[in-house]
């Protein structure tokens, strides 16, 4: 086994160790941390961030027309 191998399961078995013998309120907390990480990234971005260019513009030259000149633009 190689170095790397053998590094990534030490890591591996380290976090299962500890995962393992975690507290019964601890697992929820960290149950309520991946439901609010999933809300976050999962639904919020779909109401909050819109695929602006794929809404707006039909070929890739159009995008990339568009965002050089939002790059460029200086609002003097």
């Amino acid at each position: 086994m190689t170095q790397t191998m053998s590094t990534i399961l030490n890591v591996f078995k380290f976090y299962k160790e500890g995962f393992q013998n975690m507290s019964k309120n601890s697992k929820k907390l960290w149950v309520i941390i991946l439901i609010k990480l999933i809300i976050m990234f999962g639904v919020l971005k779909i109401f909050f961030f819109p695929n602006y260019l794929n809404t707006r513009f039909n070929t890739d030259e159009e995008k990339i027309e568009h965002i050089s000149k939002e790059l460029t633009n200086t609002n003097q």
